[in-house]
């Protein structure tokens, strides 16, 4: 499951507990991500999934839902 995956490579790149984060969770208000840990995170995800998010639709990832949906959008099932 996508939301599983990116909730683990969230908490692995911010050094959180996994159960900290769910789908509506905000990587800036609730974890604290500033750029730097957005790039490292957004990184990890087109490394996993193999896929590229340009910077334009990064910057539109508020929740992590956010993340989830353009994944699921943007995988070869």
């Amino acid at each position: 499951m996508v939301l599983d995956k990116i909730r683990e490579l969230i908490a692995e790149n911010l050094g959180k507990d996994i159960e900290e984060i769910s789908a509506e969770t905000s990587l800036t208000k609730d974890l604290e991500a500033d750029s730097i840990d957005a790039v490292e995170i957004i990184m990890a995800i087109e490394d996993w999934y193999d896929i590229e998010i340009p910077d334009e639709e990064a910057e539109r990832f508020k929740t992590v839902a956010d993340i989830v949906a353009f994944v699921e959008d943007n995988i070869e099932e």
